[in-house]
């Protein structure tokens, strides 16, 4: 509990991702972390949330931030707290790749951030010093601000928005998680919450035919979380990339080459061993272009951005809902109490 009644006034629905985590672990579920770019996928977000009555991460990688511009995206994010006050919602900084970035994600109201300093500054998976002191250097000035940090040991697979070190399938069983490790990461930098790797990939093409235990180390989580039980994990590279969705797009024109994602049941059995955020990015894609370019197969005398684009947020709209039943955070929105980031600054000092 963060604040009392008598403590109670009115905020914004913007809050610290430590206080949604620390809810979902009390209560045992999980929370899907939706990657935006654009005003459509926001709105998409929020309306799934609205439907599902589901708590909500909203994050955006530096490549998103340089895409959208960072006031239109904060002013974007203003608008849905406004707009879904009901909805506890968090602003995460996705992949933060130096001090600066994550400095830069706080002065523009972000409400959580993540260092990842498994890649040093040559896109290379970086050593376990320079990976706690780079982490340890933005917890201090977060937590000062009430704003929580999400740092990540290990290295996964794959590029996306320019993140990564470009692992293939192979390469990334070389760079997982040790659970050791973790522990001691965790000691010595006060994470809020730790991405671990397990042998997912960023992007769309994560494994070659459908993972098993060998490829996808689930169990690898119930080590960490048996050594690190009060500590929130978190699963990058984790869209499920279903075969609708790809049959979707190359029905249209595409030409998406088979590939599998990470099936909804291993999240789920991840979340049951302490996984707390789940990265979904790759999914919300699919269904977007997949809409966009039905519509443009079946009407291709329309040229209005909205006659394409209202298809598109529907789409991906169904999506996050489907994660968001599926992790467990449906109905939990007006269960969660929200607290401000000062609060959270005296949360941190105790």
């Amino acid at each position: 509990t963060f604040r009392s009644e008598d403590e109670r006034e009115d905020i914004m629905a913007l809050i610290s991702m430590r206080q949604l985590l620390d809810h979902a672990a009390e209560n045992d579920y999980g929370i899907a972390a939706l990657n935006v770019n654009n005003m459509e996928q926001i709105q998409a977000i929020m309306a799934a949330a609205e439907e599902t009555e589901s708590p909500v991460i909203v994050q955006a990688s530096k490549g998103a931030r340089s895409y959208a511009e960072d006031l239109y995206l904060r002013n974007l994010m203003q608008a849905a707290s406004e707009l879904h006050p009901n909805i506890p919602l968090v602003m995460h900084q996705d992949h933060g790749d130096s001090v600066a970035t994550c400095q830069s994600a706080m002065d523009m109201a972000f409400t959580s951030v993540m260092m990842d300093g498994s890649i040093d500054d040559k896109s290379q998976p970086a050593s376990y010093e320079y990976n706690v002191n780079i982490t340890k250097q933005v917890v201090d000035i977060a937590h000062s601000r009430g704003i929580s940090v999400e740092g990540e040991i290990g290295a996964l697979g794959g590029v996306e928005d320019g993140h990564g070190a470009g692992l293939s399938e192979e390469e990334a069983q070389e760079h997982l998680t040790d659970p050791e490790e973790a522990e001691r990461f965790v000691a010595e930098t006060n994470v809020d919450a730790l991405a671990v790797a397990i042998g997912t990939s960023h992007g769309a093409y994560k494994f070659t035919k459908k993972p098993t235990g060998e490829v996808l180390r689930i169990s690898l989580i119930e080590e960490i979380h048996r050594r690190l039980p009060n500590t929130h994990l978190v699963m990058h590279g984790s869209s499920s990339v279903p075969q609708e969705l790809q049959d979707l797009v190359n029905e249209f024109g595409g030409n998406i080459k088979q590939t599998y994602g990470v099936p909804v049941e291993e999240i789920q059995r991840g979340i049951k061993s302490g996984v707390r955020k789940v990265n979904v990015d790759t999914d919300n894609r699919l269904a977007i272009t997949g809409a966009i370019r039905r519509l443009f197969a079946q009407s291709p005398e329309k040229f209005d951005p909205r006659d394409y684009m209202k298809p598109a947020r529907a789409e991906m709209q169904k999506v996050c809902a489907a994660r968001m039943v599926a992790f467990g955070q449906a109905g939990y929105a007006s269960k969660i109490q929200p607290c401000t980031l000062k609060c959270m600054v005296d949360f941190y000092a105790k």
